[in-house]
C-alpha cells in the first residue's frame, strides 16, 4: 500500500497507531468489529474503518506539494480541496485562494487568472467546462489534479456504457462538485440525467413508463439533464453511475429499481435485462463501502451515543450520521470544540442544516460507552482531539498511555 508524505499535525499518537495495528492483523479487511478503548468510567468504540483514504491522502499531498514547489506565485484550488474545515483553513493560511465556493459559485473571476498561476484542482474533479476555461488562460490544470482515481473510475464507466448507446443516470446530490463533474464528463459521450434519491427516481421512472407526459419531464429535472435530452428517445436504454460517497444501500435500491422498471416496460426477463439496463455494477469507492461497513457493524453493539466527526458539508460523512441516527442518540461534530462542556455539545442538525446546543449529552450513569467514528476526509488528529477531551471528564479514568500498551507492537 501507498504511504503518502502529509503533514504530521494531521496524524495522531492514538488513532494512527490503532489504525496500523488493525491493518496488520487484518489485512484481508474481513474483521469489521470496532476496537475498544477502555477508560474504566468511559470506554469507546472505534469504527474498524474512518478517517483519510487514499483519494484524500493522494489531494493532500499534492497540494502541499503545490505550496513547497511554487514559493512567491500565486496559488489556487478550484474549490474546497476536500471537505474538511480544518484542511481547508490551513490551505487558507498558507496563502493558497479558492476561485469557487461548493457550490461552484464565483469568489475569484477567470480574468484575474493568469498562465503563472498554479492551479490545484481538488479531489471531487472537475468539469470539462472549466478545465477548458482554464487551458484557454494557459493554466496547466494537469500539474496538480489531485482528482480521486475511484473518481474517474465512475467517468470511464459512464463513458463504457454511453459508447454502447445507454443513457447515463448519475445517482448524487445535483449541487455536489463530484456529481457536477461527472455529469460534465458524462454528457460528452452520452445522454445525461441526474437523480438525487429514490423519491425522484421513482418520478423518472413514471416518463419510462410513459405515465408523465414528456414535457413536464424538463420542469421537474430542471438543471439535471443533459443539453438536448428527450425522455422519449433518452430513456429507452439506461445505466446507473454514481456520487462515489453516496450510501451503496441506496444506489443498489436505485439500480435494482430501475432494472425492473425496464423489465416491466419491455416485457423481459430478468436474464435479458442487460438489453435495456446496462451492467454497470458498484462503482462506490472502496473507502466508502469500507467506512459504510464499519458503521453497520459499529451498530450491533450497544452504545449510550455516537459521535461522528467530519465537515458538515461532507457528503459521505453525513450518511455515517444519518445510520448512526437510526440507532442512537448522534452528535455530528467538525472537532473536539463543539464539546463545550461534559454536559454541553454543539452539533450539526442534518435535517435543519443548522448547528444546535444540546445538553446532557454524557449520561451520568456510568461506565458511558460511546460510538466513535468520522468521515473519509476527517484527519486522525480531529478523532484523537474528541476522544481525550471527553475522557479528560471522567477523573477516575486510566490514561491514553495505560489503555494503549494493550496494542503496543
Amino acid at each position: 500500500m501507498k504511504s503518502f508524505n502529509i503533514p504530521d499535525y494531521y496524524r495522531s499518537r492514538i488513532i494512527s497507531p490503532l489504525k496500523e495495528y488493525r491493518r496488520k492483523r487484518d489485512k484481508l479487511k474481513r474483521d469489521f468489529a470496532p476496537t475498544v478503548l477502555d477508560f474504566g468510567p468511559v470506554r469507546f468504540l472505534i469504527a474498524r474503518h474512518f478517517g483519510f483514504c487514499y483519494g484524500v491522502e493522494n489531494a493532500i499531498e499534492i497540494a502541499y506539494k503545490a505550496i513547497s514547489e511554487n514559493v512567491g506565485k500565486r496559488i489556487f484550488l478550484l474549490s474546497e480541496m476536500i471537505h474538511n474545515p480544518d484542511v481547508n483553513r490551513d490551505l487558507l493560511d498558507r496563502g493558497v485562494r479558492f476561485i469557487m465556493d461548493t457550490k461552484g459559485q464565483q469568489l475569484i473571476a477567470w480574468d484575474e487568472l493568469t498562465a503563472d498561476d498554479i492551479v490545484i484542482v481538488p479531489a471531487f474533479g472537475t468539469t470539462l467546462e472549466i478545465q477548458q476555461r482554464l487551458a484557454e488562460i494557459g493554466v496547466n490544470v494537469d500539474r496538480y489534479d489531485t482528482t480521486c482515481p475511484f473518481v474517474e473510475k465512475v467517468w470511464n464507466k459512464a463513458n463504457q456504457i454511453g459508447k454502447k448507446a445507454y443513457t447515463v443516470v448519475v445517482h448524487g446530490k445535483p449541487t455536489h462538485e463530484e456529481t457536477r463533474a461527472t455529469f460534465s464528463h458524462s454528457k460528452e459521450g452520452a445522454p445525461t440525467v441526474v437523480v438525487k434519491d429514490m423519491k425522484q427516481t421513482e418520478r423518472l421512472a413514471r416518463y419510462i413508463l410513459g405515465e408523465l407526459p414528456r414535457e413536464q419531464f424538463f420542469e421537474e429535472f430542471a438543471g439535471q439533464y443533459s443539453e438536448g435530452f428527450d425522455p422519449d428517445r433518452d430513456l429507452q436504454r439506461i445505466g446507473v453511475v454514481n456520487q462515489t460517497t453516496m450510501l451503496a444501500s441506496d444506489t443498489q435500491g436505485i439500480a435494482d429499481y430501475l432494472k425492473q422498471v425496464m423489465v416491466q416496460k419491455f416485457g423481459l426477463s430478468m436474464e435479458d435485462a442487460e438489453e435495456r439496463f446496462a451492467n454497470t455494477r458498484d462503482t462506490l469507492c472502496y473507502a466508502t463501502n469500507d467506512n459504510q461497513d464499519a458503521t453497520y457493524a459499529l451498530l450491533t453493539f450497544p452504545a449510550h451515543l455516537a459521535i461522528v466527526a467530519g465537515g458538515y458539508n461532507s457528503s459521505n460523512t453525513s450518511h455515517i450520521v444519518e445510520l448512526c441516527e437510526e440507532k442512537l442518540p448522534t452528535y455530528f461534530i467538525e472537532s473536539e470544540q463543539k464539546i463545550l462542556s461534559p454536559t454541553l455539545i454543539r452539533h450539526f442538525n442534518l435535517h435543519t442544516k443548522e448547528e444546535v446546543v444540546t445538553e446532557n449529552f454524557l449520561p451520568s450513569d456510568e461506565p458511558v460507552t460511546i460510538l466513535l467514528t468520522c468521515g473519509a476526509s476527517c484527519p486522525d488528529a480531529v478523532v484523537e482531539g474528541i476522544l481525550t477531551k471527553i475522557v479528560g471528564y471522567f477523573k477516575d479514568a486510566k490514561s491514553v498511555d495505560e489503555v494503549m500498551a494493550a496494542f503496543a507492537e
